[in-house]
């Protein structure tokens, strides 16, 4: 869900998806300076569409990836909520969709699923390639479950993104490295997750902040990773709290621990 009037931020430089680097392209002997080969492969071109609800970041996104002659990105559109994007998406046909995962109106889930016939069509397929602050089990397994060919968060390099997104285009599937393993384990196992009622009670928000928060995050660290203002933080932890029947942040660390969520 998106928090209203909150200051928005652009990616950050840290960790990539698993695929091309720039450090396997030094470790093949490419010289220094040399044009980066995952943005500057000859003839590529990838028509793309940005679904997120902060409008920084998809500035943020645009300018890393959409220069179209030096990345062989085209950004055809961008939608803030779910009724947006499907409307966009229907219109501009992408060849892939940088979709985040929360979003007013029901999520990237709902926008996956209002768009499967555009998935499933052989001649012209729509891809989906997940782009979110959450690195979240749950997160992951559903946008997945819904027909998405990969996940990769925010800490993605511009150069990574790139890679991704082609990847995603020719099919392949994708994910940020530790990511990967939530979804062989869903995959791999028969069984459904057990349902949690008291974390069924927090919103997607709120278990983003809870998780932040049992991993030693300070309200100002938080704040920062998911784009939201200090105060915000502050009135979902209150919020946490009260739906769990928890007084402080130290009885929440040994919750979510406990339920192995941190």
């Amino acid at each position: 869900m998106s928090d209203a009037n909150e200051p928005t931020g652009a990616a950050g430089p840290d960790a990539g998806a698993t695929g091309g680097t720039p450090a396997a392209a030094a470790a093949a002997g490419v010289p220094a300076g040399a044009p980066d080969p995952a943005v500057t492969g000859p003839g590529r071109h990838v028509r793309v569409v940005l679904v997120d609800d902060h409008r920084m970041f998809r500035t943020g996104v645009q300018a890393e990836i959409g220069q179209t002659e030096r990345t062989g990105v085209e950004v055809v559109g961008e939608a803030a909520d779910v009724d947006q994007a499907v409307t966009v998406i229907t219109a501009t046909r992408p060849e892939v969709v940088l979709l985040d995962v929360h979003l007013p109106g029901g999520g990237g889930v709902e926008v996956l699923r209002r768009c499967s016939p555009l998935m499933a069509d052989a001649e012209q397929p729509v891809r989906f390639l997940a782009l979110s602050v959450s690195d979240a089990a749950e997160d992951v397994i559903g946008v997945i479950r819904g027909g998405a060919r990969g996940y990769v968060t925010k800490t993605i390099t511009g150069t990574d993104l790139v890679d991704s997104v082609f990847r995603v285009q020719d099919g392949d599937a994708v994910f940020s490295p530790r990511l990967a393993g939530f979804v062989l384990d869903a995959f791999a196992s028969t069984d459904a997750p057990p349902v949690d009622e008291d974390l069924d009670r927090l919103t997607q928000r709120e278990r983003e902040v809870l998780r932040l928060i049992a991993r030693g995050y300070a309200y100002k660290e938080i704040a920062k990773q998911l784009f939201i203002s200090v105060k915000t933080v502050e009135s979902h932890v209150s919020a946490v709290l009260r739906k769990l029947q928890l007084s402080n942040r130290h009885e929440l660390t040994r919750w979510a621990t406990a339920r192995r969520l941190v």
